[in-house]
């Protein structure tokens, strides 16, 4: 089975949220469902592939955020035999996502339906907190982005990596710093991409969005974003002469993209997440 991205057409947009099919030793899995507002998408490009939801087997979550996983629980209640793995700290918003759902409505106000639509639970006995392996595929911790995050590495040297190494819109070459509140973790995120190439994968498949065989390249074009990013912040950039910023840096090598990668990581939302980053920084060192 080749490896491509479902375009789950978030908002009626392409190249926004991908999912993925692949084989494993127990049958057919979906890496990341994307939200429920994208479930007749997710069935159209499950159909175009002659699958249906009941064919799948398992669930493979990179984390609990509504763009990844808010899909879950409407997915296990078409389908009650759908095993769900995900972080064991994720594990538990997904069988109760009502804290959840609680954050990203103060964040997303009246947009929050429109976007995201239904967040429902998954039967506990549905979800199964990863640990080393999933299936055939290896299963990693991959913090940065959310502490919560990880990333699975399969057999055939796909790496599905979620946001554990940013945000690019195929087919451009610029690598946006996906770093929205709450939980940005610059160190943990430089452990992350140690990490990552440590497993040397033949390629990054991303959720936001397609599949990438220049993975050094790829990786030294997000570590450079982040921390650019980062330091603005870090030196006390402004919201808008940030974004200003951002969307230039993408504009230098995909000018035709800006709006694309805004919709995937809206650039607002990575300066929240760095100026909380850098505030919570400055009041640990404070106490």
């Amino acid at each position: 089975m080749t490896i491509e991205p479902i375009d789950l057409l978030h908002g009626g947009a392409r190249r926004v949220i991908a999912s993925y099919l692949v084989e494993s030793e127990d049958g057919l899995a979906l890496v990341d469902c994307g939200p429920s507002s994208c479930l007749q998408a997710l069935k159209d490009g499950l159909a175009a592939r002659g699958v249906g939801v009941g064919d799948l087997r398992h669930l493979l979550l990179t984390h609990i955020h509504l763009d990844h996983a808010g899909a879950a629980g409407p997915l296990v209640r078409e389908h009650p035999g759908l095993q769900v793995h995900v972080s064991e700290v994720g594990a538990p918003h997904l069988v109760d996502p009502s804290r959840l759902e609680a954050s990203a409505r103060r964040l997303y106000g009246e947009a929050f339906d429109a976007l995201w639509g239904e967040l429902s639970p998954v039967p506990a006995e549905n979800v199964h907190a990863v640990a080393g392996r999933v299936l055939d595929l290896d299963c990693f911790p991959s913090p940065g982005h959310a502490r919560h995050h990880v990333s699975y590495l399969h057999p055939d040297g796909t790496l599905f990596t979620g946001d554990s190494v940013g945000v690019r819109i195929s087919p451009a070459r610029f690598v946006l710093a996906p770093t929205p509140p709450p939980e940005i973790d610059l160190e943990a995120w430089r452990r992350t991409l140690e990490e990552t190439e440590r497993r040397g994968p033949a390629r990054l498949a991303l959720t936001h969005f397609g599949v990438f065989d220049d993975v050094q390249g790829h990786l030294a074009r997000f570590r450079e974003t982040l921390h650019v990013w980062a330091e603005r912040v870090a030196h006390g950039m402004d919201e808008a002469t940030f974004v200003a910023a951002a969307r230039a840096d993408c504009a230098s090598s995909d000018p035709d993209e800006v709006d694309a990668y805004d919709r995937s990581a809206p650039y607002w939302q990575c300066f929240a997440g760095l100026q909380r980053y850098w505030c919570k920084r400055s009041e640990a060192a404070a106490s």
